[in-house]
C-alpha cells in the first residue's frame, strides 16, 4: 500500500462501492485493486487468502485485511470518527441495531433476489418463487427503515450502506421488471439519497465506477472505466 493508508479490493457497482464512499467521506488516502468477477477473481488463492469467504470487498489496512461490509464500515467509523456515534455515545446502540439490520436482514434479501440459484438450486420455478418472496420482504424492510430513519446533517455509515441498495434494486438482475420498487414510496430514504448525491464522495465514486449523475434516485446501468459490474 505505497503512500496510501488502505487498499480497497473492489468490483464496480458491487458492495465495495459502500466502502469507497466511506473512504471518500473520511478523506483517507487509498488505492484500489480491481477484482475481475468475470474471471472469478474473488475465487483465486490470493484473494481467498484475504477473504476466505470469497466475497467483495476486502480492505487491506496496516493491521491486516478486513472483510464484511458492515465490519469495515464500523472499523473505519471508529478509527476516523464522524460516520457513526462514538462507542460511549448514547446514540451508539441505535446506530448499531440499524447497521446490523441493514447488513443481516436487508442485504441478504437483495442477494436472494439477485442470486436465487445460490439459495434454492436450479429450478426456475423455485427461483421465481424465492424472488417473489424476496421482493415482498424487501418492501417491508425498506418501509421499516423509512419509518425509523433519523436525519443527520452529514452522512452516517447507515446512509452509505443503504443508498447503494436503493440503486441495485432497480438495476439488478438485468432484463427483469423492476417497477415493483418505487423509491418515492419511501420519502425519508428518498431525501437521504438525494442529499447524498450532492456530496463530493458520491461524485468521486460516480467518476471511478461510471455510475451516472443520479446513482441512487435515478440509477442507470454503470459504465465503469475498468472492469465489469457483473
Amino acid at each position: 500500500m505505497k503512500n496510501a493508508a488502505y487498499m480497497l479490493h473492489y468490483a464496480p457497482d458491487n458492495a465495495s462501492l459502500v466502502i469507497r464512499l466511506a473512504l471518500e467521506e473520511i478523506g483517507a488516502p487509498y488505492t484500489t485493486q480491481l477484482v475481475d468477477r468475470r474471471a472469478q477473481g474473488q475465487r483465486t488463492p490470493a484473494y481467498l487468502a484475504l477473504n476466505p469467504g470469497g466475497k467483495i470487498p476486502v480492505l487491506e489496512t496496516e493491521h491486516g485485511a478486513l472483510f464484511e461490509t458492515a465490519a469495515i464500515l464500523l472499523w473505519l467509523a471508529d478509527k476516523h470518527g464522524g460516520l457513526a456515534p462514538a462507542p460511549d455515545a448514547p446514540e451508539r446502540g441505535d446506530c448499531l441495531k440499524w447497521l446490523f439490520y441493514v447488513s443481516n436482514t436487508v442485504h441478504p434479501a437483495l442477494r436472494m433476489l439477485f442470486y436465487p440459484s445460490a439459495y434454492i438450486g436450479a429450478s426456475e420455478t423455485d427461483q421465481r418463487q424465492l424472488q417473489t418472496a424476496a421482493r415482498a420482504s424487501i418492501l417491508e424492510h425498506f418501509a421499516l427503515l423509512d419509518a425509523h430513519w433519523r436525519h443527520r446533517e452529514t452522512p452516517s455509515i447507515l446512509d452509505l450502506y443503504t443508498a447503494p441498495m436503493l440503486r441495485w434494486i432497480r438495476l439488478y438482475p438485468h432484463n427483469t421488471d423492476t417497477s415493483w420498487f418505487d423509491l418515492h414510496r419511501f420519502p425519508a430514504l428518498h431525501r437521504m439519497a438525494s442529499a447524498l448525491e450532492t456530496r463530493a464522495s458520491v461524485i468521486a465514486a460516480q467518476d471511478a465506477e461510471g455510475l451516472g449523475p443520479y446513482p441512487f434516485t435515478a440509477p442507470q446501468a454503470p459504465t465503469p472505466p475498468e472492469g465489469s459490474a457483473l
